[in-house]
């Protein structure tokens, strides 16, 4: 499993590919910044190794005490933090939840202010705001979870790798051992 350092060579080195596969997928430039971005994000702040005391864990500085009910509840590498979908599915609705339970003063100074029938607010009404802006939520998404996958991919590769080597280390030690019994 690569360190939190490789993990970030993997995130940046990625980003020009991941931005040229968007553009030609998109033609679209401002989807293509929003999908580097989230890919960046979450390969080195939203990734899979929040469950630890990681870089990415690091990273959020004084809010990192947001993740210390996640890093205890989350068991490390598990499909819940490292699996497909489901990893940044439950990072998303992990963070959501704070975010909701920190902007619930917010949201009822904008409810009141909706229900006044304040011009230019439309945006409050979800629906129509979700259906303005779905493929930028959908390209943040992908991006947050190829960033994601980047991560999960290489820790599994990184473990693959290292048993596939470990009996041929042992192999190459002990034919090394014979020899040297057989010069002495």
């Amino acid at each position: 499993m690569p360190a939190g350092k490789i993990h970030d060579r993997i995130t940046l080195g990625a980003t020009p590919a991941v931005m040229a596969i968007t553009f030609i997928g998109t033609g679209s430039a401002r989807l293509t910044l929003l999908m580097a971005i989230a890919f960046g994000f979450s390969g080195l702040m939203f990734g899979p190794d929040l469950d630890i005391h990681s870089c990415q864990y690091k990273r959020w500085g004084w809010l990192r005490w947001v993740w210390l009910p996640y890093r205890h509840f989350i068991p490390h590498r598990s499909p819940l933090s490292h699996g497909f979908l489901i990893g940044t599915i439950l990072r998303l609705l992990y963070l959501g939840s704070w975010l909701l339970l920190a902007s619930a003063g917010i949201g009822t100074v904008l409810i009141l202010l909706q229900k006044l029938n304040l011009q230019g607010i439309n945006w409050l009404i979800p629906r129509q705001w979700l259906e303005q802006h779905r493929w930028e939520l959908l390209t943040i998404f992908v991006g947050l979870e190829a960033g994601a996958m980047a991560h999960s991919v290489s820790d599994w590769g990184g473990s693959w790798l290292k048993k596939k080597l470990k009996p041929q280390q042992k192999k190459h030690s002990s034919q090394g051992k014979s020899k040297s019994r057989r010069r002495s």
